[in-house]
């Protein structure tokens, strides 16, 4: 069964996905059958069990995993498309992972503005200011000369943050960003992607962090055994689910 997920009426979708599934092996169904559109400007959180195929809807959508069946679209671009250059639409999709894959013998500014240089041919000039207008943005402008091994988790996952937003994308897409962390660190990440979200930044976020998708989240989906089971404003799927399944999901991280 398809579960169609309108996307926000504020404009076109920015990320629509149409019947996407995604297989592994011969039979291990992690994605079924999903519609999924994500307007211009929204931040939509997607919950639900551990496995239950979230991370990996998110990974579909600028193809780090290639779904087995679907279209997905991404800026008006079906990256489901032999025709389409991957590497340039990815180009305009910022992921922030759960681990900081930052280059150790990098400092915090160097990690920042290697991409910018490589892929935006910026000049060095340009990439380190832009660097630091990031590093400002989240916070921690002082650790620009810092390698990763002096950061704190909270402070390597705000230079990530920084990594992705110097290049100036159109979606930010976020894959269980504070779960690698301390529980003292959470809320300073957690922190900066509510400021996005009141910036404007297109998101899609896999979180554990309830108290973050009510604040942020415009639309919440749960996820269960692959499929969407409920959608709607965060504030009404907590209050009100009307599904069983949620309702149990619920019970069982709420209470």
């Amino acid at each position: 069964m398809t579960t169609v997920v309108p996307g926000s009426d504020r404009s076109k979708p920015m990320i629509s996905l149409k019947g996407v599934s995604k297989t592994f092996g011969r039979n291990i169904r992690a994605v079924i059958d999903i519609d999924l559109d994500v307007a211009e400007g929204e931040v939509v959180v997607i919950v639900g069990p551990s496995g239950s195929g979230k991370s990996t809807v998110l990974r579909c959508i600028n193809l780090l995993e290639v779904p087995t069946a679907g279209t997905v679209m991404v800026d008006g671009f079906d990256m489901t498309s032999s025709d389409t250059n991957l590497d340039q639409v990815r180009a305009e999709v910022g992921m922030v992972f759960q681990q900081f894959n930052l280059f150790p013998h990098l400092k915090a500014i160097e990690n920042i503005t290697l991409a910018q240089r490589k892929v935006r041919n910026r000049s060095q000039e340009e990439a380190t200011d832009v660097a630091m207008r990031q590093l400002t943005r989240v916070g921690i402008p002082e650790k620009a000369d810092s390698y990763p091994r002096q950061l704190s988790g909270g402070q390597q996952q705000r230079v990530a943050i920084a990594r992705s937003l110097a290049m100036d994308p159109k979606v930010m897409l976020f894959d269980e960003p504070t779960s690698a962390l301390d529980p003292e660190m959470v809320k300073e990440v957690l922190d900066v992607m509510l400021g996005l979200a009141h910036d404007g930044m297109t998101m899609v976020v896999v979180t554990h962090e309830m108290g973050f998708a009510k604040a942020a989240a415009d639309r919440l989906v749960f996820i269960d055994e692959g499929e969407i089971v409920e959608v709607g404003p965060p504030e009404e799927v907590f209050a009100h689910p009307t599904q069983e399944r949620t309702q149990a999901f619920f019970n069982k991280i709420l209470h």
